[in-house]
């Protein structure tokens, strides 16, 4: 089921006559985390770029995301994920961007993903171009590429001011237990991971590792992929969702991950306007409690 479908389905039931604590419109900004390496705030609600921006020159394919980073910043969102893997990706964010005049108000991210140290440097230096930055804000070793390599070059690179933050991801929980031994053993800022309501091995270790050593956590794949939205199909989001201001499933998918606040910032994927409001809609508001997330998982398991 398209992510489409079911919120045509939750307007066409008049929003099935859910409480709200806070009532929410899309004049609100979403809150903030702090990333703990800095004091900085950042928003708790991002963007993705794979597959959703790796598209051609032509307006017909790049209005949509125009009007998805209008929505993303216009809302108090700055948060943009990239990677040299993700095809035209950066290139798209970067052009769009600066058409915009909204370089310096995105906190872009991306990563190296190649083997070598020169190879590392020159795709570095690709990435930053293609996006636009002069000082990239966060990069990222993407799935522990050749990791002891560009540990070193990216440990160099922020202190000579070219990156503000450096970090490490991963799609498999199979390395989280390598992700581990680098944030125990080497000063990284940030962390990128995958981790859903129906995939929460990161909160067995992970995640308390991150909140405890002060690295800021970006989550992936929160919709795992959207099978999250067949999986709702033809079900109706419970009526104690408004008591934690949840509007709809997707804002239910987000709110339970980031009423864990060992995570810092989700960037779900969208190339479409509304969905990227609605998902900004998840950072306003307030949050699950503990007992709230426990009724959420229970929930989402026995549909």
């Amino acid at each position: 089921m398209k992510r489409r479908t079911a919120l045509k389905q939750l307007a066409g039931l008049g929003a099935i006559g859910l409480r709200f604590s806070h009532p929410l419109n899309f004049n609100d900004t979403i809150k903030t985390r702090i990333i703990p390496a800095s004091g900085e705030e950042l928003p708790m609600v991002g963007l993705g770029t794979w597959r959703t921006f790796d598209v051609g020159s032509s307006e017909a394919e790049r209005a949509p995301l125009v009007n998805v980073l209008k929505t993303l910043t216009g809302q108090g969102g700055s948060v943009v994920d990239s990677s040299p893997m993700y095809g035209r990706s950066e290139g798209v964010v970067g052009d769009l961007a600066s058409q915009l005049g909204i370089v310096s108000k995105l906190f872009m991210s991306t990563k190296v993903w190649t083997s070598g140290k020169q190879a590392g440097i020159e795709q570095m230096e690709t990435s930053m171009r293609r996006m636009k930055k002069s000082r990239m804000d966060l990069m990222q070793i993407h799935n522990l590429v050749d990791w002891q390599t560009h540990m070193q070059t990216l440990r160099d690179w922020r202190e000579q001011g070219k990156i503000r933050y450096i970090g490490i991801t991963h799609y498999m929980e199979s390395a989280y237990d390598n992700m581990e031994r680098i944030m125990k053993n080497y000063p990284i800022d940030f962390i990128q991971l995958n981790y859903s309501i129906i995939s929460r091995t990161a909160e067995k270790s992970i995640l308390p590792l991150a909140k405890d050593s002060g690295i800021a956590v970006l989550i992936n794949r929160p919709y795992e992929g959207g099978s999250l939205f067949a999986k709702i199909k033809g079900k109706t989001l419970p009526e104690w969702a408004g008591d934690f201001d949840c509007q709809s499933w997707g804002q239910f998918f987000l709110k339970f991950i980031l009423s864990n606040h060992a995570v810092t910032c989700v960037i779900p994927g969208t190339s479409k306007p509304h969905h990227m409001a609605d998902n900004l809609g998840a950072g306003m508001g307030i949050l699950p409690n503990q007992v709230m997330r426990e009724k959420m998982t229970g929930y989402v398991e026995n549909l």
